[in-house]
């Protein structure tokens, strides 16, 4: 029971990363309805940043934020610069469009980082504790900790302030929303921003939680977190997080505790292809 205590722990904060990452293309789904593969090289761009940032300074204090700023930059102008003029073709093309971005920034991170894994020597700020025998490491913390402030900074921005309302007016119907006065353009710059900042602060846990950073740490959550997006519900942010945790515990409790033979990347496909087939608008999404 140890054990699997500890395993349930490990799961809920692989779960909490994954929500990190999809909370992002959910938020673009949402609001511009475009599938934002190259959101992943963003979040690797924030594992890099974030490294290079720590190894001048020493610092994770300064580490986060120059990431967080650099990630929200590359973020909007990815928005400008690719999805904005694509929008006027169907939504397949975007997706393309968004796709060779994410295989463009792959090939600029090898380049640049070299083709190698990095190490992310950083130590994560809160100290272990045991309850009653079962370990919770200073990173299972830590990324406890993180992803709560994040998640509940969204919480608020999404359902509190005049942004999140914009966000939600622009969601529900982009020209209606231009009508009654909304600045639409600078909405949906935001919703990047503010996307791209929290996959910052995704790689640079991921970065420091398994001591690796390499060009193509994005590959995986880059199809993953699709999935993820349909499980929830197609731009439902509540639906990404439920998503995102109940991965996260499934991975870690069937594949690395119950040993159950399947590859640990399958089990997102394979419930999308569930939810495909019997919920077709996803956990918590609307018809």
């Amino acid at each position: 029971m140890q054990l699997f205590f500890e395993q349930l722990l490990n799961g809920v904060a692989m779960g909490a990363i994954y929500s990190l990452i999809t909370l992002g293309l959910a938020l673009v789904y949402g609001v511009m309805r475009i599938l934002h593969v190259a959101h992943a090289a963003v979040y690797t761009a924030g594992a890099y940043v974030g490294l290079y940032v720590f190894t001048m300074t020493g610092s994770l204090l300064l580490a986060v934020p120059a990431a967080m700023a650099a990630c929200a930059l590359l973020g909007t102008a990815i928005e400008r610069l690719i999805y904005t003029p694509l929008l006027k073709y169907p939504p397949f093309v975007p997706l393309i469009g968004s796709i060779a971005v994410f295989l463009a920034l792959e090939e600029i991170f090898r380049l640049v980082g070299g083709p190698y894994i990095l190490s992310f020597p950083a130590e994560f700020p809160f100290p272990g504790i045991t309850v009653r025998g079962v370990v919770i490491s200073p990173a299972i913390i830590s990324i406890y900790a993180v992803s709560a402030a994040v998640l509940l900074l969204l919480w608020f921005v999404v359902t509190k302030t005049e942004l999140g309302l914009a966000m939600r007016a622009t969601s529900q119907d982009r020209e209606i929303a231009g009508a009654m006065g909304i600045n639409s353009s600078f909405t949906i710059s935001m919703t990047f921003v503010l996307g791209s900042a929290v996959a910052a602060v995704a790689g640079i846990l991921v970065g420091i939680y398994f001591n690796q950073v390499y060009p193509t740490m994005g590959a995986v959550p880059a199809y993953k977190c699709l999935a993820l997006i349909v499980v929830g519900g197609l731009g439902s942010l509540p639906g990404a997080v439920l998503a995102s945790l109940l991965l996260g515990v499934g991975e870690t409790l069937l594949i690395g505790y119950a040993n159950i033979p399947l590859p640990r990347d399958s089990l997102a496909f394979i419930a999308m292809i569930a939810v495909l087939l019997w919920r077709p608008q996803g956990l918590l999404g609307n018809r």
